[in-house]
């Protein structure tokens, strides 16, 4: 039997699944023990849409395409990625991306095959189950704690899908196109989207699941006193 620190230390962002939908009643088992999460005073501010129909993921991602394609940036509620970034977390990323794209054998120049990579973001990599996490406006406005909380939300569904042999990528690139879901999605004015996490059964065939970026040692992250 796994320990908790065997599926924290073994969990990876998958990014090729089976067209294999998570059963509603595992969902549900899932979003029951992530509601466990601890939040601030209780405040519980996460709201989840729990997305398995193809239809409306395919509406989402289309129109998430269509507007990267149309020369818009991002529609976002919240900034995710921060505006300047500092040296050592900006070489982090690029050495994420360049792992990522060389393991695959796809060259800096070849633009058609990384744009077809990054749009698979919003083909939600063949998975079937999209979790979309909202947080009510208010929370949110001059406030940070909400963000953390869901955060902290966000690993526990990942966490407590692996119990359940299912796989995940939480991702920031919906966090970019958050107004553009939330209009697909018709959610209620007063939300505004965080972030996506897929869900789903790994393609274990797929060399894309090999990848794991680095993490740097305890010496560079923590001040033991």
């Amino acid at each position: 039997m796994p320990t908790i620190l065997d599926t924290i230390i073994n969990r990876s962002s998958k990014r090729a699944y089976l067209p294999r939908p998570v059963p509603l009643d595992i969902q549900e088992k899932i979003l029951e023990a992530a509601a466990m999460t601890p939040s601030g005073a209780n405040m519980q501010p996460w709201i989840t849409y729990a997305v398995s129909n193809q239809e409306i993921l395919k509406k989402i991602g289309d129109a998430i395409i269509q507007k990267m394609q149309s020369g818009v940036a991002h529609e976002q509620f919240i900034q995710y990625y921060p505006l300047n970034w500092k040296p050592i977390y900006k070489k982090r990323r690029l050495e994420t991306g360049v792992g990522l794209y060389e393991l695959m054998g796809v060259e800096r120049k070849d633009i058609e095959k990384r744009t077809q990579m990054w749009h698979d973001n919003f083909r939600w990599f063949g998975a079937q189950t999209v979790f979309f996490v909202f947080t009510d406006k208010a929370m949110i406005e001059g406030a940070q704690g909400a963000l953390i909380d869901c955060g902290a939300y966000m690993q526990s569904i990942m966490l407590a899908a692996r119990v359940f042999g299912i796989e995940s990528c939480p991702q920031g690139s919906t966090t970019e196109f958050g107004k553009v879901i939330a209009e697909v999605l018709d959610a209620p004015q007063n939300l505004a989207l965080l972030y996506s996490v897929v869900l789903g059964y790994e393609d274990k065939d797929a060399k894309i699941n090999t990848y794991r970026p680095s993490r740097v040692p305890l010496s560079e992250s923590v001040v033991f006193l």
